[in-house]
């Protein structure tokens, strides 16, 4: 029989202003070790948009694995994959983002993971792979013309940026609006940001559908095209799910690439030796291991459908239930040594793209390119890259995230 664990009564690991400072990975091993499956009682305005008084904090590998994988008892649809809004939500709000492929269900999940699907491809990805070392050495190059500044803002969030602008043929000039826009919805736990994410959410809506437009009458070699044309089983994505799409686009596909390459890099500058074995041998475990390192959605939640048991403990239907991958990607049962960042380890069956199940990752293999690319380019263009400042992270209840990172390109 476990210990209790001796956690403050109130912990909650959603709380943004312990997340602004860690992730409580101390407070996670505990929860592995004395309760894995722990409840947690959330404050009223940490529970805005549900009908409850908290969820289940699941934090070992194995339960967060098994519940991604289990459709038939755990809906993503129900209260959606968000665990902690806005304080004002409603219920209302959570509803409307269900037409969002993280947020749906088979079948309908399904047949709209086909569409997008097709923009993904492996051929797809690797035909971006020329163009995304192109534009890499471009941004290492403006870099290195300033000398120094905040990796995030010059480096991190570029490729990413343009890799998104390239897949929807958005202008180059534009990208900056997306990353604007996805800073705006994200932010509003962090009072630095005067965010107002329903206006953003609403202008890249707005902006989503004018292209969708566009291209529905002059078809280009773009995902855009691909998307609004498409039909599978009678199905293709209709205006607002097209819109909805490309707002996890920018938010999925910029903030989390872009968080993970800056925790690459400041790991990196934490572990000069790592560095210097990327520089000379360039494992192709160093991308999984950033990415395992970061966790840059540390949980997402699901919704009992049923009366099931996780890990012994039974959970009621309409029961919500956080899969802490931060945790999952420090379970000592699944990884040796998890608290060292080490680039050459292998196996790394890490659950930083969602785990395994329906809801994997459609994005992982652009996600891999990018992170390998800046960092290859990083090595060959600016090896002596050093940081002058310690990195300044996010106040946010999921996503692990570092708002600027000052550092001397040469």
């Amino acid at each position: 029989m476990t210990a209790a664990p001796t956690l403050p009564a109130n912990f909650d690991p959603t709380d943004p202003s312990l997340c602004e400072e860690r992730i409580p990975l101390q407070e996670f091993l505990e929860l592995r070790k004395t309760a894995p499956v722990y409840w947690v009682e959330q404050a009223p305005e940490a529970r805005a948009g549900f009908n409850d008084t908290g969820f289940w904090a699941i934090s070992k590998h194995a339960d967060i694995a098994a519940v991604s994988k289990n459709s038939k008892d755990f809906s993503a649809n129900e209260n959606g994959v968000i665990i902690r809004f806005a304080a004002d939500m409603t219920r209302e709000q959570v509803e409307l983002q269900s037409v969002m492929l993280v947020n749906q269900d088979p079948p309908d999940h399904t047949k709209t993971r086909q569409i997008i699907s097709r923009g993904f491809t492996p051929r797809a990805i690797g035909a971006l792979h020329e163009v995304l070392v192109e534009r890499a050495n471009k941004i290492v190059d403006d870099a290195l013309a300033k000398g120094e500044g905040d990796f995030v803002f010059e480096v991190a969030a570029e490729l990413p940026l343009q890799a998104i602008a390239d897949l929807l043929g958005v202008p180059m000039e534009d990208r900056r609006k997306l990353f604007d826009w996805s800073n705006q919805m994200l932010a509003y736990d962090d009072p630095e940001y005067d965010a107002q994410p329903d206006v953003a959410a609403a202008e890249i809506l707005g902006y989503a559908m004018a292209l969708a437009e566009e291209r529905a009458k002059d078809p280009k070699d773009d995902i855009i095209s691909k998307l609004v044309t498409a039909d599978v089983d009678g199905h293709k994505l209709g205006d607002d799910e097209f819109g909805y799409f490309v707002i996890l686009l920018a938010v999925a596909g910029n903030e989390t690439t872009r968080n993970a390459i800056t925790h690459g890099m400041n790991a990196f500058f934490e572990n000069p030796d790592q560095w210097e074995l990327w520089k000379r041998e360039r494992p192709s475990t160093m991308v999984d291991e950033v990415i395992r390192w970061a966790t840059p959605v540390t949980v997402f939640q699901r919704t009992a459908l049923n009366d099931v048991e996780i890990g012994g403990q039974p959970i009621k239907k309409g029961d919500r239930v956080g899969l802490y991958y931060a945790s999952g990607n420090h379970d000592e049962q699944v990884f040796e040594n998890p608290d060292k960042f080490d680039i050459l380890r292998d196996p790394n069956p890490h659950l930083a793209f969602g785990g395994h199940g329906a809801h994997y990752c459609i994005g992982a293999n652009l996600a891999r390119l990018e992170v390998e690319v800046i960092f290859n380019v990083i090595a060959d263009r600016m090896p002596n890259i050093v940081k002058t400042g310690e990195p300044r992270r996010l106040r946010h209840a999921w996503i692990n995230g570092i708002k600027e990172l000052p550092v001397k390109y040469a």
